[in-house]
């Protein structure tokens, strides 16, 4: 008895921590959550998640996103899906993880070829792939329900093992044509792979992970076809969970208040110039972007989007962040540091391309290695100062417009002129650079085109310097539109509210938040 609770324990911490499949893919059967071993309860409430609502307005994320977070995703991300989760083989937990399978495979095999044979965690293993299969099924496939049942009838498998007469090449033989009929067409060439494996063992540990694939392609089609219903329900809890909130805290929108204000001022200033700025015939007047900012006349919408574009360049040691994007401070802060790795890529190349022309420019293979050495080096920025990571950079673009215009056949730089290019490169690491600083607040004119106007329509007219990295703009606006509207749709009865008092009558009234 106690050899079969062991083996039981093995086999539910095996299926809920398949290596390749995401871990927060649920089982359907609960009863594999009462059979797991005691475990440390980490992720329980700590005296922090359990202070009062008045404490401070991160209640907001202990309070709602504890809950609400995954809905949250999907209703922001479009093409949300569960990936598979692949540990690195050197990594502690991947080692430890690959420790405790094989360890598990190595009983069931010992088991096995005991004599007589003991079936007794083949008879787990067995319930497990019945409880996959039939989690696998659609509503209306009740003829296959029925000859899962049939087949994996778990009664009279026990008293076959009791026996000694379990067939279990026999089980596994018809468990993988029932995969073949139930699996994915991703999904054929891995169940047509098992089928040549001729050890038991082996064959049902490529079993496992084949169907914790299938359970993780099942998830991803069920969420696919909720999706309308999973965002419509994160927009009304979200909102709801925030109400209570704010019914006990009355000046929960405080900090909320002030950034909307600040966004109002914004817009009521010139917009900054540069006298230096380069190629400025490229970001005609007449650009959707140069017409997203026109500051008249102030609308709620505008002051929105000034808003939004504000927290990507939010203070981090600023406290009064707006409680109503709490819960996406993590998320702003990521896309801040995508902007700002995309700001220096594009100086980079921009200066660059000045030094070699539109020859080496026009390549698009070029292009694209310049940009991939670029993006490698700049994760040395996570690690090094700006300034000393930028003279690598500085240094292999040189080598790399050295190389290339050698490769064609053209006239190398010269030394004075491949001084300039590293000693102007070097310069980008600062902040107050001209052409950085140009670059800058044209990637924050197309996110602000792409507030107002979308992604797509905003991609036709780029402004001068931005089209070399017109694919991971795409990516960053469309990143940044999913995660506003999804705010916007949240909080948008609020934020009517309060631009009510900040904006005059007539500007206030023309448009509600809400709707946007």
């Amino acid at each position: 008895m106690v050899q079969q609770n062991t083996c039981l324990a093995y086999s539910t911490d095996f299926i809920s921590k398949m290596p390749g499949v995401e871990e927060d893919v649920p089982l359907k059967d609960p009863r594999v959550t009462e059979s797991r071993p005691c475990k440390p309860e980490t992720s329980g409430p700590t005296q922090e998640d359990k202070s009062s609502p008045e404490d401070h307005p991160s209640c907001v994320i202990d309070t709602v996103n504890d809950v609400s977070k995954l809905s949250s995703e999907i209703g922001m991300n479009h093409d949300f899906h569960v990936e598979e989760k692949v540990l690195p083989p050197s990594s502690l937990e991947g080692r430890v993880k690959e420790t405790i399978h094989n360890a598990f495979w190595d009983h069931l095999k010992e088991q096995l070829l005991a004599t007589p044979p003991d079936f007794s965690c083949a008879l787990e293993l067995l319930k497990e792939v019945k409880e996959i299969l039939l989690s696998l099924l659609l509503p209306r496939q009740n003829r296959l329900r029925s000859e899962i049942e049939a087949a994996l009838d778990m009664d009279l498998l026990k008293k076959e093992a009791e026996r000694g007469t379990l067939n279990v090449p026999h089980l596994s033989k018809y468990i993988l044509n029932m995969m073949t009929l139930l699996c994915a067409p991703v999904r054929d060439e891995a169940v047509q792979k098992l089928e040549n494996i001729t050890d038991p063992v082996r064959l049902l540990r490529g079993i496992f992970q084949v169907l914790g694939l299938m359970k993780m392609d099942m998830v991803n089609y069920t969420i696919q076809s909720l999706q309308p219903q999973l965002q419509e329900h994160s927009i009304q809890y979200e909102r709801a969970k925030f109400q209570e909130l704010l019914n006990k805290q009355p000046r929960l929108l405080d900090h909320t208040t002030k950034w909307l204000a600040q966004a109002a001022a914004d817009l009521s200033m010139p917009p900054p110039s540069c006298p230096d700025t380069p190629n400025s015939s490229n970001g005609a007047s007449s650009s959707p972007s140069e017409a997203a900012i026109s500051p008249e006349p102030l609308s709620p919408a505008m002051v929105l989007s000034q808003g939004f574009l504000n927290l990507l360049l939010w203070d981090p040691e600023d406290e009064e962040f707006p409680e109503t994007l709490l819960m996406h401070r993590a998320r702003l802060q990521e896309l801040e540091a995508q902007l700002n790795q995309l700001t220096i890529l594009a100086s980079v190349l921009l200066v660059a391309s000045s030094f070699s022309g539109s020859v080496l420019f026009g390549s698009p293979q070029f292009v694209d290695k310049l940009k991939r050495t670029i993006k490698a080096l700049m994760e040395e920025f996570n690690s090094r100062p700006e300034e000393e990571a930028m003279v690598t950079v500085s240094e292999q673009v040189s080598q790399e417009i050295h190389q290339s215009l050698k490769n064609m056949g053209l006239a190398a730089l010269s030394s004075d002129n491949t001084a300039s290019l590293i000693g102007q490169l070097q310069n980008v690491a600062k902040k107050e650079n001209c052409v950085r600083s140009v670059i800058d607040q044209r990637i924050h004119l197309f996110l602000k085109c792409c507030l107002v106007l979308g992604v797509q329509r905003s991609l036709l007219d780029l402004p001068g310097g931005l089209t070399l990295i017109e694919a991971e703009l795409a990516e960053l606006g469309q990143k940044f539109v999913n995660l506003t509207h999804h705010n916007q749709q949240v909080f948008g009865p609020y934020y009517t509210e309060i631009l009510k008092t900040l904006l005059p009558p007539a500007q206030a009234l023309e448009t509600e938040v809400e709707s946007l």
